[in-house]
């Protein structure tokens, strides 16, 4: 993981984010998935809660803008 610290707007592009996120081994993106999902619930005890999954008929079709 790059553990440098930037202050330039370039650097907050979300192709940037997107390359540090890349950047990081499989662990280091689930201790980052686990430090959300915590943070989350942290903040909102009842998301563990909520169940809202659903079943959905038909096909999914996924629209891209590129």
């Amino acid at each position: 993981m790059m553990r440098s610290i930037s202050h330039s707007r370039s650097d907050k592009s979300i192709e940037n984010k997107v390359r540090w996120f890349r950047s990081l081994s499989l662990e280091e993106r689930m201790e980052m998935l686990c430090s959300f999902t915590d943070l989350a619930i942290t903040i909102n005890p009842k998301l563990q809660e909520v169940d809202r999954a659903q079943q959905t008929s038909g096909r999914i079709q996924v629209i891209s803008t590129t």
